[in-house]
């Protein structure tokens, strides 16, 4: 079963939560804003699910509470900031701004941060750049739970990669994906529900593929996007390893297995993160309308199958959001909503989310 619940309730009581444990009110309303967006378009797994995760880094200081993001290091085009270890939807925020106003000014900002936190979906940042007619990209490293192939290590984050260009009348390419199979965050879900996944998703602690959560948490670690070597692993292996050139490298944070554990809370995260903004009208002209026609003619393909038409980066997110409005409210598994109502009640937040609208999962 799946809890109804309305989109300004979930992000009053995100907001109620990290003030609970001294978050500034606008650093609080970033965080809401960036979680209750995964979950509308149907990125679960970066929503409210991972709000304790949060809660426990503002809870035991490891995250900053005040201050805010600064510039080290400045061009017309570039620039290199310090997200002074605040929440990162507040660091990507800044970054992303900064991009875009670079952008607007010579026709590509690109904008790395060191010294972030998990910023929620990458997608988020990529699309602001959207409102501006410009194509956005967004980047992360992340915690080590990526093994590589051929390996047994985690060596390497989910690492994920957004890319959002604008086409006519509102539309647009939205790419927003993980380097590994999957998120961590769905393998959490499952496990949570007590479901076995896919193969291909994980593996465990000798490298090799499982369909059990519990293994591919525990000592085990997520596969890149291709699964094993065979079956084109190693290109996920590198798509890993080009956003760590983004955003490791080049802004001088942690990286690969430096990075801390995910979870851990015994140091500082020091995430790097890569923000760009490309404005279309310094290329060629017609950008939008050739953008529009490649989607419709993926679109119109015939599909494989009747009943599956062929969808382009995005559809399925707006699909998900398009199936929210219609419900009034975003669905959420009812085990979800219960864990993060036990979240609130150890720091004393009031009211819980509610599940009382109930529906099923189909």
């Amino acid at each position: 079963m799946r809890c109804l619940i309305a989109q300004a309730e979930v992000l009053a009581f995100i907001e109620r939560c990290m003030l609970a444990v001294g978050s500034k009110p606008s650093h609080a309303k970033s965080l809401a804003e960036v979680l209750v967006e995964g979950d509308r378009r149907g990125h679960y797994s970066h929503g409210l699910n991972r709000m304790d995760v949060y809660v426990k880094d503002v809870q035991t200081g490891i995250c900053a509470k005040e201050g805010e993001p600064v510039v080290e290091k400045e061009t017309v085009a570039t620039a290199l900031v310090n997200g002074s270890n605040l929440l990162g939807p507040v660091v990507g925020n800044f970054c992303m701004d900064l991009a875009i106003k670079k952008a607007l000014n010579v026709g590509i900002g690109w904008v790395v941060a060191h010294g972030s936190n998990h910023y929620g979906i990458a997608g988020y940042y990529s699309m602001q750049a959207l409102r501006e007619n410009m194509i956005g990209m967004s980047y992360t490293n992340t915690s080590p739970l990526v093994v590589p192939t051929r390996a047994k290590e985690r060596t390497l984050g989910t690492n994920p990669i957004s890319v959002a260009a604008p086409a006519q009348d509102g539309d647009s390419f939205v790419l927003d994906m993980a380097t590994s199979a999957v998120a961590l965050g769905k393998i959490e879900l499952y496990d949570r529900r007590g479901d076995i996944i896919p193969e291909g998703w994980g593996c465990d602690a000798q490298g090799k593929l499982s369909t059990d959560p519990g293994k591919v948490l525990d000592g085990g670690g997520l596969v890149p996007i291709g699964g094993g070597e065979v079956t084109g692993g190693y290109k996920g292996f590198g798509l890993g390893m080009m956003v760590e050139v983004f955003c490791g490298m080049l802004a001088g944070s942690q990286y690969s297995r430096y990075i801390r554990t995910w979870k851990g809370t015994d140091r500082v995260a020091d995430l790097g993160q890569c923000f760009v903004a490309i404005n279309p009208a310094n290329f060629a002209p017609g950008f939008n309308s050739r953008l529009s026609d490649m989607l419709s003619l993926h679109r119109t393909l015939e599909p494989a199958k009747p009943d599956m038409e062929v969808f382009t980066p995005g559809d399925p997110e707006r699909i998900h959001i398009s199936r929210c409005e219609e419900l009034g409210g975003i669905p959420y598994h009812i085990n979800v909503v219960k864990f993060m109502n036990d979240c609130a009640k150890k720091i004393r937040v009031e009211p819980l989310l509610p599940c009382d609208r109930l529906i099923s999962d189909s």
